[in-house]
Formats: C-alpha cells, structure tokens, sequence
C-alpha cells in the first residue's frame, strides 16, 4: 500500500463510502482505486488528488498533505546514483535490499532522521557541509 492509497482508504472509511461511490463520484473505476490504494498503480495525476479534495472537502493543509503523499506513492522506486558519494549509493543500495525487513519503528526512525537533515535550515547545512 502507497502513502497515498492509506490515507485514500481512510478518509473513505471515515466518510462510511465504498469504493464504487467514490468512484462514481470521481468519474473512475473502482477497480482503479482499489489498484491505487492498495499500491499496484503508480502514483495519481495531480487532476485526480484535487478530485479527491473536492469530494472530501479538504482544504489547504490537508490538501497540501494529500498532495505531498502521492508524489511520495510511487510503488516501484528506481534511485539514479550517478555522481553521488559512494557512500550514498551505499545507503540507496542498502534500503533497496532490506526495506522489507525493516519494522515500523525502524522505518519511522529512518524517516524522522531524514526529515531533520532535509528540512534543516540551508545555512546550517552549508555551515555543516564547510566543516
């Protein structure tokens, strides 16, 4: 399951809608979104995530959020390493190869730590990045 077809599963269970209603209501198949929620369809168009809004009625951070979660739904994920560092293509490597072992408080760790160096302040991490 993809960031985005969770919360799309959620905020149907919370509404009590089927998918058949949802996809009445957005002009798709049911089949299609069952296929994106359960992550065997890549990420949607940005049309259908401001379709999703409207028919939750979700507005600006909400709506952000929903956004931001399927640009990050894509279910098959190629990294290109070319001209990073070696050790980054190390870590590429090492995620690819045991992501599927790793339990969820691990994931969540790895994600808060890259959450913290990606969205420090810039200068700080030029500062980090002269030392």
């Amino acid at each position: 399951m993809t960031p985005f077809g969770a919360r799309l599963r959620a905020l149907r269970a919370a509404e009590g809608m089927t998918l058949r209603a949802l996809a009445a209501r957005l002009q798709v198949s049911a089949a299609y979104l069952s296929a994106l929620e359960h992550g065997k369809r890549g990420a949607p168009t940005a049309g259908l995530v401001h379709q999703v809004c409207e028919a939750f009625g979700l507005i600006w951070d909400e709506a952000e959020a929903l956004a931001r979660l399927a640009r990050l739904s894509h279910p098959r994920v190629m990294v290109d390493t070319s001209g990073l560092t070696p050790e980054q293509t190390a870590l590429a490597n090492r995620i690819a190869q045991d992501i599927r072992r790793l339990p969820p408080e691990a994931v969540a760790s790895l994600l808060a730590v890259l959450d913290a160096a990606v969205l420090q302040p810039r200068s700080r991490r030029a500062a980090t990045r002269r030392r």
